[in-house]
């Protein structure tokens, strides 16, 4: 690495003046932000977005998912590009920062290097990927891992996807045509925030990502039998709430159990008849069960299904586990992972490896090109609201991290 490129830094007054401004494009009277994917305020975000990509000197598509691409050229054309980006549309109220940043670290990146007169020897890619926050069928395209029936994608409202992908430029039946694979990007790097507070109570200032957890959902019915609350004896009862909060205490023990670092949540319950003076006869709830480790993910997956056995028998209950969401983990890429730490060093600042808890768009790139993240804290560990906040100096110190790696990948790649 040569001097200059060494002192290369990008103008992080730009970088966070563009996230202002991003912001601005569907914020909500109380300060958050708004750009659900394929409205209004999300297809002109991303006009705004895809003319900063023109500005700092790439050319830009649109492949058949809406993902936006814009590309930076390498100095060697037969290289597969290196690549970075995220997502600009949001849940329906939002901060300023989650995958934006992401998204306007890659263009100032591109920027920097341009006014520098620097050319790397791969190609640069910047991508805003599709509907991140509900569908992400925008990265599952290019990965080769979108549902092909797209009643899997219609929106709550009932709107057809083929025409959600209509008005940004995109044509479902031409879907397969946005799969890329390792000769056309070789590594995908994200800078996103944290979203949780790890960071901050570390007192790290990067983020080392080893990896986006796999997420696993279940849905659990739970069938008993109804009765009197006051004339059915304890032991002549089936009832099916206390076999749910056995249920949920098991899952709970789950979570806590060594070895792994699994996190394991019932977050929805709902009892019929749900009356007090009643004994349940049916309740249903969820289980949503994420690891690092898929075999890991596995062998709790297995043993949930011994413990509801065992609590079926003793409750007099019937217990069926539906699986409703099956995403793999994706382990980062250990040559980026090591550049990343490498750089936060030799930038003096302070790096901590962890776990990506939240699902991201590159944990589908990371299934056909090698991958790594870059996290920023999150204050109060708080994100997916107008509370969410980073600073421009964390903003700016994750944008360099980037900048830096990318630079030495581009040596390492040859």
């Amino acid at each position: 690495m040569t001097t200059t490129t060494v002192n290369l830094t990008v103008n992080g007054d730009r970088l966070n003046r563009n996230i202002a401004q991003l912001a601005a494009i569907g914020q909500l009277a109380n300060g958050a932000s708004s750009r659900v994917a394929f409205t209004p305020e999300d297809l002109q975000g991303r006009k705004q977005v895809q003319q900063w990509m023109v500005e700092a000197g790439m050319t830009t598509r649109v492949d058949a998912a809406g993902n936006i691409i814009g590309r930076y050229p390498g100095q060697n054309s037969d290289f597969p590009a290196l690549a970075t980006g995220s997502h600009i549309d949001t849940v329906p109220v939002a901060g300023d920062f989650d995958g934006c940043l992401g998204v306007l670290a890659g263009i100032e990146v591109v920027r920097t290097l341009k006014e520098h007169h620097i050319c790397l020897q791969h190609p640069l890619e910047v991508i805003v990927f599709t509907d991140e926050e509900s569908s992400v069928i925008g990265s599952k395209a290019m990965a080769g891992e979108a549902n092909p029936d797209p009643e899997a994608y219609r929106r709550a409202d009932g709107t057809a996807i083929e025409d959600c992908l209509a008005k940004i430029g995109g044509d479902w039946s031409k879907l397969p045509t946005a799969q890329r694979d390792r000769t056309d990007i070789i590594a995908f790097v994200e800078l996103h925030v944290e979203q949780g507070g790890v960071l901050e109570s570390k007192n790290a200032q990067i983020g080392v990502v080893q990896g986006v957890v796999g997420q696993y959902r279940f849905f659990v019915e739970i069938a008993g039998r109804a009765n009197h609350a006051g004339t059915t004896p304890m032991g002549d009862r089936k009832d099916a709430l206390v076999a749910a909060a056995e249920v949920i205490l098991a899952v709970n023990r789950i979570g806590f159990q060594p070895p792994g670092s699994q996190v394991a949540t019932v977050g929805y319950l709902k009892a019929s008849p749900n009356a007090s003076n009643t004994v349940a006869d049916k309740v249903e709830l969820t289980i949503d069960l994420r690891d690092l480790s898929q075999s890991h993910l596995e062998a709790l997956i297995e043993q949930m299904r011994q413990e509801f056995d065992a609590i079926a028998l003793k409750t007099n209950t019937e217990i069926a586990m539906t699986q409703t969401l099956h995403i793999r983990p994706t382990l980062a890429t250990p040559i980026v992972e090591d550049a990343i730490e490498q750089i936060a060093q030799q930038l003096n600042l302070t790096s901590y490896r962890l776990p990506s808890r939240a699902g991201h768009d590159a944990q589908e790139t990371g299934r056909f090109a090698d991958m790594g993240m870059i996290f920023v804290p999150s204050r109060n560990g708080i994100s997916h609201s107008g509370d969410e906040y980073t600073s421009p100096e964390e903003c700016t110190q994750g944008t360099n991290v980037l900048l830096q790696t990318f630079l030495m990948l581009d040596r390492l790649y040859q």
